[in-house]
């Protein structure tokens, strides 16, 4: 027994291990043989998928508690917006344009890291989808800093891998959406949400519903590039019609440089969340 260990029972892994090495016979060839744990085809059947959910929960939940991290920085953004040295490649002008928040997400990531390190990154430790654009930004500036980020990629139908910034031991894979968006907001101590399309924004709202609803404490929710985001959603015309309150308007709050967004971070009071939602 491993002196790491409680149990007295051998480990799965030394079991795997000698199951591996039995006869080849057609007893042992057979599916049914398999340890179940070790069966990836059983593991992959639709009555597993409970079992899948809990493992993708609990995963990366063990890596960032091994590693006492207790607080991150979450950094939302399109993947489609370029560096600024790369912005000839962009789709469109206006994608060209908004190449400045690649440097400001960056910059923004930078400034945070450099705070994390004094805790030995475990507190606010930036935190990005783990792809290109805005997060290759947010891990970039983390790396620029010689701190460590955390990546939380998914899979994709078309083929993708982790951007190079991502600290590797930090670097996570998931199947379900779901789950992922959980991590991201398990240790949030502020949410950035930078321009980007249906997925920022699906990131965007499900995260302000949130605090809205009083399910998620109130923490500093920022969103960068105000002249993006009162083009692209009329926030006015939804209180004015009632379908969301006046207050909800100042749940989040916008920025447009790395260090207006820090200097509201470092001068937040924390906030309980919400007993009622307002206009109810």
């Amino acid at each position: 027994m491993r002196e790491d260990r409680l149990s007295p029972f051998r480990d799965a892994q030394t079991d795997r291990s000698t199951a591996s090495e039995v006869p080849d016979t057609p007893q042992t060839r057979s599916s049914s043989y398999r340890l179940a744990f070790a069966d990836d085809d059983f593991l992959c059947r639709e009555e597993l998928r409970p079992v899948r959910l809990q493992l993708e929960l609990l995963k990366p939940e063990m890596i960032m508690s091994e590693r006492e991290i207790t607080s991150t920085i979450v950094m939302f953004g399109g993947a489609r917006i370029p560096e600024p040295s790369q912005k000839h490649t962009a789709r469109t002008e206006t994608l060209a344009s908004l190449s400045q928040y690649y440097d400001e997400a960056r910059e923004f990531a930078r400034l945070m890291t450099e705070k994390s390190n004094a805790t030995g990154c475990r507190e606010n430790v930036i935190v990005t989808g783990g792809g290109p654009g805005v997060m290759e930004a947010g891990n970039r500036g983390a790396s620029d800093a010689g701190g460590c980020s955390i990546g939380l990629n998914i899979v994709l139908p078309h083929e993708q891998a982790p951007n190079l910034y991502v600290t590797p031991e930090l670097s996570f894979n998931f199947h379900y959406f779901a789950v992922r968006k959980m991590h991201f907001l398990m240790r949030a101590r502020a949410i950035t949400i930078f321009p980007g399309g249906f997925g920022t924004m699906d990131e965007l709202f499900e995260s302000l519903t949130l605090i809205q609803t009083g399910r998620m404490e109130r923490v500093p929710f920022l969103l960068f590039g105000r002249a993006f985001w009162e083009k692209v959603i009329n926030w006015e015309a939804l209180a004015d019609a009632g379908t969301i309150s006046a207050e909800d308007l100042d749940l989040f709050r916008f920025v447009d440089t790395a260090q207006q967004a820090v200097d509201i971070i470092e001068n937040w009071d924390p906030a309980p969340a919400r007993d009622e939602i307002p206009g109810r």
